[in-house]
């Protein structure tokens, strides 16, 4: 997990670029989504932390965004992850 405030403009572009870093979250609200959600793109710098795998991010007890990953929503919601 990597934190937005921890890593530099340059660094996190180069990171994108290569897909190194596939999806975003709330470290506050323990939730991860789509780099390109509406919801992920409206919180705060602090807040923000990135994942190199949906795996990473389950294993920090994040769950999945309820807007952009609908289905997987449904299944943690439903308790199947």
């Amino acid at each position: 997990m990597i934190q937005h405030k921890d890593i530099s403009d340059t660094k996190l572009r180069t990171k994108l670029k290569a897909e190194v870093i596939v999806f975003g979250g709330n470290k506050n609200l323990k939730i991860y989504g789509k780099l390109d959600c509406k919801s992920g793109r409206r919180m705060k710098r602090e807040n923000r932390v990135f994942f190199i795998s949906e795996k990473e991010a389950l294993q920090n007890n994040f769950r999945p965004c309820g807007h952009c990953m609908k289905t997987d929503y449904k299944k943690w919601k439903d308790g199947v992850i």
